[in-house]
C-alpha cells in the first residue's frame, strides 16, 4: 500500500474549485483546493451493517473493557460540530456541519487508566489510525451518526465515523469499531504506508519523510456527494 503514497507524489499544487473570499483564506491549508462537493475516499469494500449486531468495542489501557451498542451512543449526549475539513489528497470543505457524541462526553462512561497517552482507532475493513489522547480531548472531537443533519452514507462511514477537523481527513476514520487506548504510539495503516504519522494539515504533514506535491486531479476523479 505504500504505492498509494508514491502515486500521489510529482506535480504541482490545484488551483481553488470555487472562489475564495479573502477573509477566510487563512482557513485554508497550504496546498489545499476548496471545494463545496463531499468527495468519497476510501480503500477496500464499503462494508454493510446490522445495526440489531454492530457494536463499539472499548479496550486497552482501561479499567474495564467495555462495548457499546448503537442504541447506547445514540442515548448518550448529542452534539453538533461545524467545522472545516481537509483531506491529505488537496481538498478541504469548509463549515461541514456533523452531529453526535463529542468524545469528551463519550469518555464520561469509561475509565481509562492515567498511563494511557494515545488511541488506535480501528474500523473496517481492516483499519486502523493513530491519534494522541491529548489531540481527542478538543472540544471539537466528535463520533458522528450524522452529516448535514442526515444520517451518514454507507459511503461516509454510515453507521459511525470519527471527525477530527484540525488534522488531515485519513485520521477521520470512517466505519470505526474499537477505540484502543495505549501507553505507548503505534503506527496505523496509512501511517505504515508512506503518510505522516502526526496529519498537521496547516504543517502539510502529508507524507513521512520531506513534504511531496500531490496530483492536483487526484480528488477531483473520485465520486462525490
Amino acid at each position: 500500500m505504500h504505492g498509494k503514497a508514491d502515486r500521489l507524489k510529482g506535480a504541482k499544487a490545484p488551483k481553488n474549485q470555487q472562489p475564495i473570499d479573502s477573509s477566510l483564506q487563512h482557513r485554508l491549508p497550504p496546498g489545499q483546493s476548496l471545494t463545496e462537493k463531499f468527495p468519497i475516499l476510501h480503500e477496500g469494500e464499503v462494508p454493510a451493517y446490522d445495526l440489531a449486531t454492530w457494536n463499539l468495542r472499548v479496550f486497552g489501557e482501561v479499567e474495564e473493557e467495555r462495548t457499546f451498542t448503537y442504541d447506547e451512543l445514540k442515548n448518550m449526549q448529542q452534539s453538533r460540530v461545524v467545522c472545516d475539513i481537509h483531506c491529505v489528497t488537496r481538498w478541504s470543505k469548509f463549515d461541514a456541519p456533523w452531529d453526535g457524541v463529542l468524545f469528551t462526553d463519550f469518555l464520561k462512561e469509561i475509565k481509562v487508566n492515567p498511563e494511557a497517552k494515545y488511541v488506535m482507532i480501528h474500523a473496517d475493513p481492516d483499519y486502523d489510525t493513530n491519534i494522541p489522547l491529548e489531540d481527542l480531548m478538543r472540544e471539537d472531537i466528535l463520533l458522528a451518526f450524522d452529516f448535514d443533519s442526515k444520517p451518514l452514507t454507507l459511503k461516509h462511514g454510515w453507521p459511525l465515523r470519527l471527525v477530527v477537523p484540525h488534522l488531515y481527513f485519513w485520521k477521520s476514520a470512517k466505519w470505526i469499531r474499537g477505540i484502543e487506548f495505549m501507553k505507548e504510539d503505534r503506527e496505523g495503516f496509512w501511517e505504515r504506508n508512506g503518510f505522516h504519522n502526526t496529519a498537521d494539515p496547516f504543517l502539510e504533514q502529508r507524507f513521512s519523510g520531506e513534504s511531496i506535491p500531490i496530483p492536483e486531479d487526484e480528488w477531483t476523479r473520485k465520486e462525490f456527494d
